[in-house]
C-alpha cells in the first residue's frame, strides 16, 4: 500500500469554499526509460483519481505517463454537509488505493 498524504480542514461552515490537497507516492514509471542494462523499465502508473463526497464525485482526474512520481493534486469544493470525503486511485498492475477523511460541517 502507498503512503498517501491528504490535507484539508477538519470543519468548516456551510456553504465554505475548501482546499483539497492530496499526494500519494509512487514511481511513476512511464514505460520508455532505460534501466542500467538497457531494457526498458515497465510501465507503472497512476492512471486516475477520484474524489466523493457523501458519495458524490466532486473532482477526477485522469492521469498520464507524463505525471511526475508522487504526484500531488489540489483543488478546491464547497462545504454542504457532514460527512466523509473519500480519495481513490487506480493504476497499473491491479494497483487501487482508497483513503477516507470525515469533515465536519457547521451551519453557516
Amino acid at each position: 500500500m502507498a503512503r498517501a498524504l491528504i490535507h484539508m480542514p477538519a470543519t468548516a461552515r456551510k456553504g465554505d469554499v475548501i482546499e483539497i490537497r492530496a499526494l500519494i507516492a509512487h514511481p511513476m514509471e512511464s514505460g520508455h526509460r532505460p534501466d542500467a542494462g538497457g531494457k526498458l523499465v515497465p510501465r507503472d502508473i497512476l492512471t486516475s483519481f477520484t474524489c466523493r463526497y457523501n458519495g458524490e464525485t466532486v473532482f477526477s482526474a485522469e492521469l498520464h505517463p507524463a505525471i511526475s512520481a508522487n504526484p500531488y493534486i489540489a483543488f478546491f469544493t464547497v462545504a454542504m454537509e457532514t460527512g466523509t470525503l473519500e480519495f481513490s486511485w487506480q493504476g497499473d498492475h491491479g494497483f487501487a488505493q482508497t483513503e477516507k477523511m470525515p469533515i465536519t460541517v457547521t451551519p453557516a
